[in-house]
Formats: structure tokens, C-alpha cells, sequence
């Protein structure tokens, strides 16, 4: 067994466990509440996912079939020091691209003068509460980017 990816958010190195050549174990971490794209894996049995290390310009993409499973092993195989997860997505691996640098060198993605001051953007319960405000007519409470931060940092 090995691991695809060095870190992701809300993951320390090896999240990703990689089984054989053609299977791959990622836990559903918590906070994710990607509910959609758990729907769509047991709609269409497939999975489409994007390696990103941060610094480096290539990426990685894997396509495969996948299951959710509740398997004891896979459960245990995905645990860290912190949690079991709840679900594991299992994926067999049908096609893998790596991908050039040139869009990330083009973007400036990782280059920290390039980047935009996060208080320059709505929080993302604004733009909810913009959204649900124009398509439903309702008013949510709106919470600060600050708030917001602190909510996530209790369940990492």
C-alpha cells in the first residue's frame, strides 16, 4: 500500500490510500458535507478527482468507477491519529493524466504576491444568503469569514 498525494485540506500526507495499481481509498473527512457529490457516485458508479500539491504547477487526474463503503477494513485503513471515517469512497482506477504546469504558471495560483486579499470577496455565507435571498426569497443569517473559520476549526 502507498498514498497518491502529500496533503490536502483537512488531510495529512497519505489521506489518499492507494490499495493496488488500480484501487484508491479516500475518506470522507469531515466538514466536507459533499452530499452532491456523494448522490453522484451512487447515481453513476463514477468518479472524477484532481491531485493538487500546493507549490507544485502539475496536477494529477484520476477517473475511475467508484463505490461507498462502510467496510470495517477500508474504514480502518483510512484512519489517523484524530478519527475513523464514516464512509470511504473506493476507486478503480480506469485512466490517470498528469497535467503540465502551463495554467497554474499562467494563474500564478501559488504565488503569494499574485494572490488576492481574502476581505475582498464576500464571505461564503454571503453569497448563500445572496443566493437563497434571489431564488427563494428567504433571509439566513448571515456569519463573518472570521466566524465561519473558527466553526471549522472545531471539527478538523
Amino acid at each position: 500500500m502507498g498514498t497518491w498525494t502529500r496533503r490536502r485540506a483537512g488531510g495529512e500526507p497519505g489521506f489518499v490510500k492507494v490499495l493496488d495499481a488500480q484501487t484508491l481509498l479516500v475518506p470522507d473527512a469531515p466538514g466536507n458535507n459533499r452530499l452532491d457529490t456523494l448522490e453522484n457516485i451512487v447515481a453513476t458508479s463514477r468518479l472524477g478527482t484532481l491531485f493538487m500539491v500546493p507549490g507544485f504547477d502539475e496536477t494529477l487526474r484520476v477517473n475511475g468507477r467508484a463505490v461507498l463503503s462502510t467496510d470495517p477494513a477500508d474504514l480502518a485503513l483510512c484512519a489517523d491519529a484524530r478519527r475513523t471515517p464514516a464512509l470511504v469512497i473506493r476507486l478503480t482506477v480506469e485512466s490517470v493524466y498528469l497535467h503540465c504546469a502551463k495554467a497554474f504558471m499562467r494563474s500564478g495560483l501559488w504565488d503569494a504576491s499574485r494572490q488576492t486579499d481574502r476581505a475582498q470577496m464576500p464571505s461564503m455565507s454571503e453569497m448563500m444568503r445572496d443566493q437563497i435571498s434571489a431564488f427563494r426569497g428567504e433571509e439566513i443569517e448571515v456569519e463573518s469569514q472570521a466566524q465561519m473559520l473558527e466553526r471549522y476549526r472545531q471539527s478538523l
